[in-house]
């Protein structure tokens, strides 16, 4: 199973926001720290927005902001606003039509779930240096 550039950068995106929280950043200085694309990350801070995750604020003053406590944004949810719904296989859960029929479908079931709690179990915070 492989996560996404979207993944990998919004995750940094978010970590550096979360290291001065609740101060905002603008877009170009996350970009410029976090070595990533200024424009590739405003569509993935766009999608973050919309998710309700960060907070952003237009004009001279403007930036990113998160919008809660970074204690309380998990990694999971962040993984799966960028790159959608955590499964080690594409026919995992509602993507496979015939889950009750293979029998090795228990195996990516029981992995997707616990892959999952493991990225849920991790918060923002922890990851901040």
């Amino acid at each position: 199973m492989k996560f996404s550039t979207k993944a990998e950068y919004g995750l940094k995106a978010m970590t550096n926001l979360a290291q001065c929280y609740p101060v905002q950043k603008t877009i170009g200085e996350i970009a410029k720290e976090e070595n990533v694309s200024q424009k590739y990350l405003e569509r993935l801070m766009g999608i973050l927005r919309n998710g309700g995750v960060v907070q952003s604020s237009k004009g001279k003053q403007g930036g990113y902001v998160l919008s809660k406590d970074p204690k309380k944004i998990p990694v999971g949810e962040i993984i799966e606003l960028l790159d959608g719904e955590i499964a080690p296989m594409r026919c995992v859960g509602k993507f496979c039509s015939s889950e009750h029929k293979c029998p090795s479908s228990v195996v990516w079931n029981k992995l997707g779930v616990q892959i999952k709690k493991t990225l849920y179990s991790i918060k923002l915070d922890s990851l901040v240096k």
